[in-house]
C-alpha cells in the first residue's frame, strides 16, 4: 500500500516538476497565457509529459483510496480526473484563430472535466473527517471558485460581449485550477501514509478504514 502511494505522490511530484520547467523554459506570461498553449512554444513537449504523470500519478492515488476503503464516488471521480488529464494531453488545443477541431475539443471537454472531478471527490473525501480534511474541503472550494472564474468569460463571449484576452486573467485563473487540485490530490495520499489514532478513525463517517481516517 505504502509502496503505491508513495509512487502516485512521487510521479504528480515529477510532473509538477515538468510543468515548471515547461513554464521556465517558455518564460510567457502565466497571468494571461493558458497553460494549453505552451504546446506551440519550444519545449512544449513538456505539457503532454507533465499531464500524463499526472494521469497515472491520480490512477496509483485512486487505487490507494480504492484499498483503504474509500467511497466508490471517491474513487470514481480520482480516476476520472486521471482520464481527463490523460486525454488533455494526448489530444492538444487549437491554435489561436483556428476553427474547433476534434482534438481541440476533446481537449477542451476533457479539461472542464477535470477541473470539476477532483473538487467534487475532495469534498466527497472530507465529509469522512479524514486527515486534512479541513486543507481538502478549502483547496477543493478554491477550484471551484476559480473554475467559476475561468468559464465567465467563455459565457459572455458565447452572448456576444465582445472580451479582450488581456482583459481576463485567464492564465491565472486557471493555474489556481490546477495547483488547488494538484494539492487535493497529494493530500489524498498524504493521509493514507500517517494513520490517525483508532479512537479517532471510528468516529468518521462512512464506514473509511483507520488508514483514511
Amino acid at each position: 500500500m505504502k509502496a503505491l502511494l508513495v509512487s502516485g505522490l512521487s510521479t504528480i511530484a515529477g510532473g509538477t516538476g515538468a510543468m515548471l520547467a515547461l513554464h521556465t523554459w517558455t518564460g510567457l506570461d502565466p497571468m494571461h497565457t493558458v497553460i494549453s498553449s505552451y504546446a506551440f512554444y519550444p519545449g512544449g513537449w513538456l505539457l503532454p509529459t507533465s499531464l500524463t504523470l499526472f494521469a497515472v500519478g491520480g490512477a496509483l492515488t485512486a487505487e490507494g483510496l480504492r484499498r483503504a476503503g474509500a467511497s466508490g464516488g471517491v474513487v470514481v471521480l480520482v480516476v476520472a480526473w486521471a482520464v481527463s488529464m490523460f486525454l488533455i494531453g494526448a489530444f492538444p488545443t487549437d491554435r489561436p484563430g483556428v476553427p474547433l477541431s476534434l482534438s481541440g475539443g476533446i481537449h477542451r471537454y476533457a479539461a472542464f472535466a477535470a477541473f470539476l472531478a477532483m473538487p467534487a471527490a475532495g469534498m466527497l473525501w472530507a465529509r469522512t473527517r479524514a486527515r486534512y480534511a479541513r486543507a481538502v474541503r478549502v483547496l477543493s472550494a478554491i477550484a471551484l471558485a476559480a473554475l467559476l472564474m475561468v468559464v465567465i468569460p467563455y459565457v459572455v463571449r458565447m452572448c456576444g460581449i465582445p472580451l479582450a484576452d488581456d482583459e481576463v486573467p485567464a492564465g491565472l485563473t486557471q493555474r489556481v485550477v490546477v495547483v488547488s487540485e494538484l494539492g487535493v490530490l497529494a493530500l489524498a495520499g498524504m493521509s493514507m501514509l500517517r494513520p490517525v489514532p483508532r479512537g479517532t478513525a471510528q468516529r468518521s463517517q462512512g464506514g473509511v478504514s483507520p488508514i483514511l481516517a
